[in-house]
């Protein structure tokens, strides 16, 4: 890693590449579509919990199909 600091940083990144396998999400698109989000200032700060792998999976399953969005 060459230090410590970027240690930290590939484990955080590592972690975060694996909650996204775990959850059945692309880290990739997910990754993009997140920082674009939070660089555009799409998401507030007291709403970071929605960018989430398993909450941001559920916002673009509902998305996709409305029919089963609850009443």
């Amino acid at each position: 890693m060459g230090s410590a600091r970027g240690g930290k940083t590939f484990a955080v990144l590592a972690s975060l590449v694996n909650t996204c396998k775990l959850n059945g999400v692309d880290s990739e698109i997910w990754l993009a579509d997140v920082l674009e989000r939070i660089v555009s200032g799409k998401v507030k700060a007291n709403e970071m919990e929605s960018l989430l792998p398993w909450a941001w999976k559920a916002e673009r399953e509902a998305m996709t199909q409305p029919g089963r969005q609850a009443a």
